[in-house]
């Protein structure tokens, strides 16, 4: 069951990393789960592991990890397309 809870709350934090960005993230649902868990990862890489926890994650550093990620997955889809 934490499995099934980690997903829908990686989903969340990738799509509101999204949300805040104003940028998609390819693949829907799937894009949005595997934003979250990297971005998670790398939040707690760059950030460390403080505030409030969910899921498995601590969620600031997840968020801004996610928003990092969507960054530049977006500016690298951008210059593959031009």
């Amino acid at each position: 069951m934490s499995f099934i809870w980690s997903l829908i709350i990686g989903g969340l934090i990738g799509w509101a990393a999204g949300a805040i960005t104003g940028k998609g993230v390819p693949f829907g649902i799937i894009g949005n789960i595997i934003a979250g868990f990297i971005g998670a990862n790398l939040g707690t890489f760059l950030l460390g592991s403080w505030g409030p926890s969910l899921g498995g994650f601590a969620i600031l550093p997840a968020l801004l990890g996610a928003i990092i990620l969507v960054l530049i997955v977006s500016a690298i889809l951008r210059a593959v397309k031009s």
